[in-house]
């Protein structure tokens, strides 16, 4: 939920890491990809439960960030799973995702298809980049 007040900050990140070139790309990759998805999954419990949360002053998914997200589940269902990577709305998504109690199964699935998606394209400029210069 971090990144919904701070955004692009793992992507700044992974890409100063891959340009460095001192470490395994392909497994900075992988454990880009599932620290992202992993905060999604806590976004989704976070709604799953929300009722103990909501009220607390520490709970960063303001009220207005959660009527926007469940507008765009409403109108695009679960394929809007596949926009959780973008800043700002894609916690507020699969925060309410949790709040409708949308199937963990094909959550994983959508959520990862988006991040691991955004990563790579990451991974695969940054590569290209390293190799021109």
């Amino acid at each position: 939920m971090f990144a919904t007040i701070v955004p692009f900050g793992s992507e700044m990140y992974f890409a100063t890491l891959l340009s460095l070139n001192n470490y395994n790309n392909l497994l900075l990759l992988i454990a880009a990809s599932i620290g992202n998805v992993l905060g999604s999954v806590f976004n989704w419990v976070c709604g799953y439960y929300v009722n103990y949360f909501i009220k607390k002053p520490w709970f960063p998914i303001k009220q207005d960030k959660i009527v926007k997200g469940t507008e765009i589940f409403n109108k695009y269902g679960k394929w809007s799973l596949l926009l959780s990577w973008v800043p700002f709305i894609g916690d507020p998504i699969t925060f309410v995702a949790g709040t409708l109690r949308f199937s963990l199964v094909p959550f994983l699935i959508l959520v990862s298809i988006g991040k691991v998606g955004r990563y790579l394209i990451i991974y695969l400029s940054i590569i290209w980049v390293v190799k021109i210069f």
